[in-house]
């Protein structure tokens, strides 16, 4: 008994949720290109919303009902609640990017809470690698963060034209200053897209290395009182997770809003 469950230990990774693995490889111009469980699910996170979107959506009626309803009334909160107050008359013409940021980090968060890998080992009994938590990827969340920098900088550009844009990229301060003050915007600028990053990353990678350890216990203990407290810690942890994939997602979209405003609007 004791070897099997230091075997069990032994198998068990917390870190088996937000670890790359590599599912496939190919060569493209001469360089191996490595295809992983997090692409994989960035890729099926991107199928599902261009599917179950337009679904929900569809209709000629003014009132949408149930699933479509719900997708209307969390698109107008995102318009008049998150971007309209730093947006202001440009909102209509950026609210796309922020709508299909908030709805492709929450698919991502959201899937990395399904054991796709477990599921399809069940209906299959075949070892697999599918599945994980996209955004617990670093590399995932700072090229949403990237595309958000960008659309920060090319709206503030698009709206002011490039002169006026690198005009007021800083405050009008006496000139002996300009140029340190100059200098602390641009690192400040730069700042913004690493502090997104980092916090849905953290926020993400946190939750999974949490639900992971506390199946630990189980094994580290073998105790039916600690089994009952565990599982009991593992639900409330994974709605605790649940609530944080949809404040993450709202957090990376309304902090990205506030950045763009004030970009496109540097008199606010």
């Amino acid at each position: 008994m004791f070897n099997l469950a230091s075997g069990l230990l032994a198998e068990v990774n917390p870190l088996e949720e937000v670890v790359v693995k590599e599912l496939f490889s190919f060569e493209l111009f001469g360089a191996r290109v490595v295809f992983s469980n997090h692409m994989f699910m960035v890729s099926l996170g991107a199928l599902l919303l261009m599917i179950f979107l337009p679904l929900a959506l569809r209709g000629k009626g003014l009132i949408r009902r149930g699933f479509g309803n719900l997708i209307e009334a969390t698109c107008l909160f995102i318009r008049e609640d998150v971007a309209r107050p730093f947006l202001g008359d440009s909102t209509d013409k950026h609210i796309g990017f922020l709508w299909t940021l908030f709805f492709f980090i929450l698919t991502l968060n959201l899937l990395g809470m399904v054991p796709l890998a477990g599921i399809i080992y069940l209906l299959t009994g075949k070892p697999n690698h599918l599945g994980g938590a996209a955004t617990a990827n670093i590399w995932v969340v700072g090229s949403l963060a990237l595309l958000a920098f960008l659309a920060i900088h090319v709206g503030g550009i698009r709206e002011q034209g490039l002169a006026h844009y690198l005009k007021n990229f800083i405050p009008k301060v006496p000139w002996p200053m300009a140029p340190f003050i100059y200098m602390m915007e641009i690192i400040g600028a730069l700042v913004k897209p690493v502090s997104l990053t980092v916090r849905l990353f953290a926020n993400i990678f946190a939750g999974h290395i949490l639900v992971a350890t506390l199946f630990l216990f189980i094994v580290i203990f073998k105790n039916y009182a600690v089994s009952g407290l565990t599982v009991t810690a593992v639900v409330a942890a994974s709605l605790l997770e649940l609530l944080v994939a949809f404040l993450q997602a709202y957090i990376f979209t309304f902090l990205s809003a506030i950045f763009m405003g004030l970009a496109i609007h540097p008199e606010h």
